[in-house]
């Protein structure tokens, strides 16, 4: 058995072998017991237990984190091991792959776990109805095989040398199959903590379910409280006055309050967040390619690091691979801020100025109404007038992203190239966010999944980086570190801290545990 990194997956490239499970690192006794408390954001009154919708920490740490598994898990130290599947194997040209499951699980209704779930699951995303971001992943599996109980095997219809970390996505849940509708409406799954109670965004609490197939080596809670406080502030003080033991979104305002708590300690690493002004490509002044690439160059990035992360991060480039990417293309040249460039570009356009829209709510980033206000600053003297409409915070993301022209937005990033351009930019995909549709890009997605040369893969996807930072549709000023807090009550015992999502990539549950 052997635990296995991205990297050392590309290294193999894609020929046959096992990867499997292993088990967590220990770097100190845990404790068990308590009630762990978690005060975060990104909750919604519109929040289910159906992963295709989740889209923000409160329901990723509720649902991957704490009642529900996937097949597959990236740990905190970027390795992949298995989750409810126990190894896998793919053909030369990683377009066969079968994983056999893990037997002797048991879903918190007592049905045991199989194939047939994992199948039935895999399937919700491709349904007519779905709006799934992981739909275009499923969408290139051709068949679905159950070879036995515990066994299946998926054919691809283009390879993919990534299909094992893409299936451990947040999205990824595992439902029992017949009872979908009961188990999204419920919340039954096979994770270390049952549902015991869910508020949808107000609260979740679940309860340690007794004889968990990961036994003692994760979830030493025996109950976890998750409350929704969307408000940076009231989150903070919640922390302070320890109504909970850990909080996200750093509010960096008040970091200096936190910092001088001996009750307190802040957890930051670099992932692949980005804070992004995504436009619609297929509405107009967005069809129009030198209005983009001058609003790009109206863009302030450095004042937007200093004044919005208070340097807890790094100037963005215009495309979503962020520096814990294997291949962000750092040696690409630098979209600068140049209101001179920003005024050429929009006389090329047949433009003397531009005035244009853009919707914002701090529900999108942590600071996004006062970036929007300094990319308003900046942009005039580009002689572009950028109306920013407040929206509100509740529905942020179901009545504003997607459906407003220019609007905040915050991605997580990905664990791998191929995901996120998936997810973000296929043509067609249901979280396009630009409506991006570029031949060119499209090829070279497909040629990324399929290759298993790690240079030439360098190549495609610093390719396509490229391609975004000239013609995309997205303005990405900045790359931020996730910053959170905690509570000097627990501890991870030392062990890394995940960094593809927030708050050890969602998984504190059941990853840390009371001193």
């Amino acid at each position: 058995m052997m635990n296995i990194s991205r990297r050392g997956l590309l290294k193999t490239g894609a020929a046959a072998g096992v990867l499997s499970a292993t088990g967590l690192p220990t770097y100190a006794a845990p404790n068990k017991g308590g009630t762990l408390k978690l005060g975060f954001s990104g909750a919604n009154t519109s929040d289910s237990w159906d992963g295709r919708t989740h889209s923000d920490l409160f329901m990723q740490a509720a649902g991957h984190g704490c009642v529900f598994d996937c097949l597959t898990e990236i740990k905190a130290d970027g390795s992949l091991a298995g989750e409810l599947a126990e190894s896998w194997e793919s053909s030369s040209d990683s377009t066969i792959w079968t994983f056999n499951l893990r037997k002797g699980v048991t879903f918190h209704n007592g049905k045991d776990f199989g194939a047939d779930d994992v199948i039935e699951s895999l399937q919700l995303h491709v349904s007519e109805d779905s709006k799934s971001a992981m739909k275009p992943i499923v969408a290139n599996i051709a068949s679905m095989k159950k070879n036995n109980s515990h066994q299946i095997e998926l054919t691809l219809t283009d390879g993919n040398a990534d299909l094992p970390f893409l299936l451990a996505d947040y999205h990824m849940l595992i439902y029992p199959a017949g009872m979908v509708v009961e188990a999204t409406a419920k919340g039954i799954g096979t994770g270390l903590y049952r549902n015991d109670g869910f508020d949808s965004g107000v609260r979740f609490v679940g309860s340690r379910y007794a004889d968990h197939y990961k036994g003692d080596s994760a979830g030493y809670f025996d109950s976890v409280e998750i409350i929704a406080i969307n408000d940076a502030s009231a989150r903070m003080n919640a922390l302070m006055t320890g109504q909970v033991h850990a909080v996200n979104r750093v509010d960096f305002k008040t970091e200096p309050l936190l910092k001088a708590n001996p009750a307190v300690e802040i957890f930051e690493v670099t992932g692949n967040q980005h804070y992004t002004f995504p436009m619609l490509t297929g509405v107009d002044p967005f069809t129009n390619l030198k209005v983009r690439q001058a609003l790009k160059h109206a863009v302030d990035r450095e004042e937007m690091v200093a004044k919005i992360l208070q340097g807890h991060g790094a100037v963005g480039n215009d495309h979503p691979i962020g520096p814990a990417n294997a291949y962000y293309a750092a040696d690409l040249p630098q979209n600068d801020f140049d209101p001179d460039k920003a005024k050429f570009l929009l006389e090329e356009a047949g433009l003397r100025g531009l005035s244009v829209d853009l919707s914002t709510s701090n529900a999108a980033f942590p600071g996004a109404n006062d970036a929007s206000q300094l990319y308003q600053a900046s942009a005039k003297a580009a002689g572009i007038n950028i109306n920013i409409v407040q929206e509100p915070a509740d529905g942020y993301w179901s009545n504003v992203w997607l459906k407003k022209s220019w609007c905040s937005c915050f991605w997580s990033g990905r664990a791998t190239e191929d995901l996120m351009f998936s997810v973000a930019y296929e043509a067609g995909g249901p979280w396009n966010d630009t409506q991006w549709n570029h031949a060119r890009f499209q090829e070279l997605l497909v040629k990324g999944r399929t290759e298993s040369d790690t240079a030439r893969r360098r190549e495609i996807y610093t390719e396509m980086q490229d391609i975004l930072r000239v013609e995309g549709g997205v303005v990405v000023p900045m790359y931020a570190n996730w910053v959170d807090a905690h509570s000097t009550k627990i501890t991870n015992g030392g062990a890394p801290f995940g960094n593809v999502y927030q708050a050890d990539s969602g998984r504190i549950a059941e990853r840390w545990w009371f001193k």
